[in-house]
């Protein structure tokens, strides 16, 4: 599985970004908009899901 971010929601917080445990950070801020960088990387944790306050990101296989 790996995170997809709907741009329309995302605001650009960065509490994905935070709350990642991957390394390298599967998560970006880019364009003020999170962007998936290293979806290979993703560890299925769901850290990302439950951080984002907009609901924004989704785990998908």
């Amino acid at each position: 599985m790996h995170p997809v971010v709907d741009e329309a929601k995302c605001t650009g917080c960065g509490e994905c970004v935070e709350v990642c445990p991957a390394e390298p950070n599967v998560f970006e801020i880019k364009e003020k908009k999170a962007k998936v960088v290293h979806p290979e990387e993703c560890i299925d944790c769901g850290a990302c899901e439950d951080a984002c306050p907009e609901e924004a990101i989704e785990l998908v296989d």
